[in-house]
């Protein structure tokens, strides 16, 4: 892993994960909303959620190693279950996809700033 170029912040971090847990139910009922033709959207705002919720604790976010780890940890996993899936394999799908991408952000100590909604 190479060292990034701004000291790691666990605080930020979790408020980042925080925001898209919230923005992730959002999207989740506006899915749900739309009906049959929307479940995929839905399984993706529900990947996001469980990741997301399994990496707001304090040890996982202290340092830039311990979250790295832990995500390593979460990819090296077989099955993930999670409420309100339709597609268990689309859903674990859009979790790895999910993992990788904040595993990038993780490595480059980017993007954790953005706290929009919509990323």
């Amino acid at each position: 892993m190479t060292e990034a170029t701004k000291p790691w912040d666990g605080a930020i971090v979790r408020n980042w994960l925080e925001r898209r847990i919230v923005a992730a139910r959002a999207d989740q009922v506006s899915a749900e909303r739309g009906g049959y033709g929307q479940q995929d959207e839905c399984d993706k705002a529900a990947a996001e959620e469980m990741v997301c919720a399994a990496l707001t604790r304090d040890d996982a976010t202290g340092a830039q190693a311990a979250f790295a780890a832990e995500l390593k940890s979460l990819l090296d996993r077989d099955r993930y279950i999670w409420r309100g899936v339709y597609d268990d394999t689309r859903f674990e799908r859009h979790v790895r996809a999910y993992l990788r991408k904040l595993q990038k952000m993780t490595r480059d100590y980017s993007g954790f700033d953005r706290t929009r909604r919509y990323q």
